[in-house]
């Protein structure tokens, strides 16, 4: 995500694999003090992980970083689509060879979740799996194929009073007749002070990302659905011990990654409980246990903490605008993408909060493309 962002900015970068330079893996740690991927430098300044570039971006300082003229642009699209993933690139595939000319806002965490993602086994056409990034990077230039123009910001504003509609991003303005929404959804937090404290020093959302600077330490995992089981089964490959907690009794996730995860000899389980306190010092040594049924607390010795607890749609910048449901999650018409306003469509997780799967994702993103491109067929547009 670094690397397209810093991409989409006209730049070159070294990139060096820490796991066969472990000598600049421990340079790179002593200089950021930091013990997670990616840690990027621009020139001789320590810019941090994505996260930090990506708010040097959302900030407008980024550009001034790199020596580059800020631009703001104007323009008018038939489909402007918000969102990138499964749901925001299929649509723009299918918008895109109904010549519609669309554009997508793919946002700073272009490709969703999947970029998150290690090995995908239930995507059709794909017998021996796929990477997450690879997945997405196959459909980004699929849509690019066909013209999809694409911009990596995110959307600060959508004004769906009147039309044309009005999409506001970072740098890009854009009038649009029809609109679809493909934000997906974004990891949840354990809510305590503490997480926060240790984040990027030991607390993670993406094993993926952080799971080799664990490598022979222990580790925690939080979670009881596929996500948190199958990071879990990641993290094995390095952790001397993975120990998930689990507010519940029993997993959610579905059979054949409980039965995997069940079986891994390195994959301890701690039932009806929760994390009340991550503590270390400069970096995570440990974690407070507390039973959620007795009460009683515990100790244990872990040096990462990954939480992997579900996801909340990202709506936030859409209330007033769109009818969302209890959830947040965007209404749609049964059977449909229609939202609550006409010309406005909306895909994938976030409108979905039962199936939330990649495919089901390119099936509404699909849905979609194909219910914008009829309703524009029946207007008055020139």
């Amino acid at each position: 995500m670094a690397k397209r962002l810093l991409e989409s900015k006209g730049q070159t970068w070294t990139e060096i694999n820490i796991e066969d330079h472990l000598e600049k893996k421990t340079e790179m740690m002593e200089r950021s003090g930091r013990k997670t991927v990616p840690q990027i430098w621009i020139g001789d300044r320590h810019v941090g992980g994505f996260d930090d570039l990506s708010a040097l971006e959302a900030s407008g300082e980024l550009t001034s970083l790199l020596g580059l003229q800020e631009k703001k642009s104007e323009s008018h699209s038939r489909v402007v689509i918000v969102g990138s993933g499964p749901a925001g690139y299929t649509a723009a595939i299918y918008a895109a060879r109904a010549e519609l000319k669309p554009v997508i806002f793919a946002g700073l965490m272009s490709g969703g979740q999947l970029m998150l993602t290690t090995e995908i086994e239930n995507y059709p056409g794909f017998p021996e799996g796929i990477q997450g990034p690879e997945l997405m990077d196959l459909l980004q230039r699929q849509a690019e194929r066909f013209g999809t123009q694409i911009f990596l910001e995110d959307v600060e504003e959508i004004d769906c009073s009147k039309r044309p509609f009005r999409v506001r991003g970072a740098e890009h303005t854009y009038t649009a007749d029809t609109v679809i929404v493909a934000t997906g959804a974004s990891a949840r937090w354990l809510g305590i002070e503490s997480e926060q404290t240790f984040l990027n020093r030991g607390v993670s959302a993406c094993a993926t990302c952080d799971g080799a600077f664990f490598k022979d330490k222990p580790v925690a995992i939080v979670g009881g659905g596929d996500t948190a089981l199958e990071e879990a089964l990641f993290l094995t490959r390095y952790a001397t011990k993975v120990t998930l907690i689990h507010r519940r009794d029993q997993l959610r996730a579905s059979k054949i990654m409980q039965e995997r995860a069940l079986a891994n000899k390195k994959i301890e389980f701690v039932w009806n409980s929760a994390i009340e306190e991550i503590f270390g010092e400069q970096a995570v040594q440990g974690i407070q246990i507390r039973n959620v049924k007795t009460g009683e607390k515990s100790e244990l010795a872990v040096e990462g903490v990954f939480i992997a607890i579900g996801h909340k749609p990202n709506t936030e910048f859409l209330k007033g605008q769109l009818a969302l449901d209890p959830a947040g999650y965007i209404q749609v018409k049964s059977g449909t993408s229609f939202t609550s306003v006409e010309g406005v469509f909306a895909c994938g997780d976030v409108m979905d909060p039962t199936y939330r799967q990649a495919i089901t994702s390119a099936g509404t993103g699909c849905m979609a493309a194909i219910d914008a491109e009829r309703w524009l067929a029946e207007q008055d547009f020139e």
